[in-house]
């Protein structure tokens, strides 16, 4: 890290909680959305915990189809981690292989982190919850 990344970082340290219950605003929202929307499931909170939404990542069947079409409707969405931990280049030591954990190659495949920063408007989260309804609901996806 530079100084002058430290320097804008200390001073956003002083906003953390602010930015963090926003996001968990933004969070609350896109949950409202998708509820009831089987195809769509929405990260999970513990009772024991407060999830703070550094990434708010949706699981979809079809998720690369799903995210070139919130693209084109200008949604910036992503995929953070495409390939399993156990699968990635400094893990091969492991001995690990493709198989070797279905579940999380399976997830693996399916994340798609939504837009979420402390800055998104009501309106932004609401139009991005929409349009992933919209796709989702797709004849493609039904």
């Amino acid at each position: 890290m530079d100084g002058i990344q430290a320097a804008v970082l200390s001073i956003k340290l002083g906003h953390l909680h602010e930015a963090n219950l926003l996001r968990r605003k933004h969070a609350l929202e896109y949950n409202r959305a998708f509820s009831g929307i089987d195809e769509v499931r929405t990260p999970f909170e513990a009772r024991y915990s407060r999830h703070v939404y550094h990434v708010y990542a949706i699981r979809v069947q079809e998720r690369d189809a799903v995210l070139r079409h919130l693209q084109e409707k200008g949604v910036g969405c992503a995929v953070h981690y495409p390939v399993s931990i156990h699968l990635q280049e400094a893990c091969q030591n492991l001995g690990y292989k493709k198989g070797s954990f279905p579940i999380a190659e399976n997830l693996a495949d399916e994340f798609l982190s939504l837009p979420m920063f402390p800055e998104l408007t009501e309106e932004q989260v609401e139009y991005v919850a929409r349009s992933v309804t919209e796709v989702i609901s797709a004849e493609a996806f039904a």
